[in-house]
């Protein structure tokens, strides 16, 4: 049988390439070399290595990965590729567009502020760069420049204390929700330092949720990835307060490091990594 040529493209230039580049190694790990051939790709300075390839698993993070550009491009070029396709990511790339489409939908989110207790973050970015949780009004301003290093356009949204907790999506036309993950950092605020090395933060899945919580998160889930169109697969985080879920965002190309979350929601519901990167690559277009 022909192998399937791969490529994994990772790196890239924004602010999460030390994550897009963990990403992509934990691919490369987990792919099978009985289906696969794989070829390494540091976007963009390797980009000509992806010419001949069958398909393109997206390891990207952040802006020129998440956010379209990488997508228009492979589309471009007529190369087929994991997750969400050029409309859908810019959608959820911009936290403020996402805002809008959510309410369109009547879609349970925190109200933007101006008062304290807030939470402060970049229009596009990822991985809780440039974010904070402000509890007192002098320490407003200070967040708010701290997140324009990252973006011109910076979000405020009131501070919702509760449970976060997150969920897979996968599919095209028929999408099925992951189990429900409960993350619990030891901060208190799961940042980037809790997402990608801090042995502290612990996992629980299934969430230490109710059933019937449970499965309004995950059709929640779907209901967020129908709404901007979503394909291939998607994370969405929540808040769980005074047990209602609120939508925090879309992540459509979350992480796969050892820390991830959709892994270990896949490992959950019987699914190995490498079995979920099969997955993701049967749903490629």
């Amino acid at each position: 049988m022909k192998k399937i040529k791969v490529a994994v493209v990772m790196g890239g230039n924004s602010s999460e390439r030390e994550v897009s580049l963990m990403t992509g190694a934990g691919m490369i790990k987990n792919l099978d070399r009985e289906k696969y051939e794989v070829v390494e790709v540091d976007f963009p300075k390797e980009k000509e290595k992806i010419n001949g390839c069958d398909v393109v698993l997206l390891a990207l993070h952040g802006r020129g990965g998440e956010d379209g550009q990488i997508q228009g491009y492979l589309e471009t070029l007529g190369i087929k590729y994991t997750g969400c396709g050029v409309l859908t990511s810019a959608l959820g790339m911009d936290k403020m567009i996402f805002r809008w489409i959510m309410e369109r939908y009547s879609l349970p989110m925190a109200k933007l502020t101006n008062k304290v207790p807030c939470v402060v973050k970049p229009v596009d970015g990822g991985s809780s760069i440039g974010v904070t949780i402000v509890k007192k009004q002098s320490d407003l301003i200070k967040a708010i420049k701290e997140a324009k290093k990252y973006s011109k356009d910076v979000l405020v949204e009131e501070y919702l204390e509760g449970t976060e907790v997150s969920c897979g999506v996968l599919g095209n036309e028929n999408v099925v929700a992951l189990p429900v993950i409960e993350i619990v950092p030891d901060n208190g605020f799961y940042d980037y330092e809790a997402k990608y090395s801090d042995e502290g933060t612990r996992y629980f899945c299934p969430a230490r949720i109710s059933q019937v919580l449970t499965k309004k998160i995950q059709e929640l889930s779907v209901e967020v990835f129908k709404a901007i169109k979503g394909r291939g697969y998607a994370r969405i985080d929540f808040i769980i307060h005074k047990d209602e879920p609120y939508i925090l965002e879309i992540n459509s190309l979350p992480g796969m490091t050892p820390h991830s979350l959709i892994p270990q929601e896949a490992r959950v519901a019987g699914m190995s990594y490498s079995q979920l990167l099969d997955r993701m690559i049967d749903l490629a277009a």
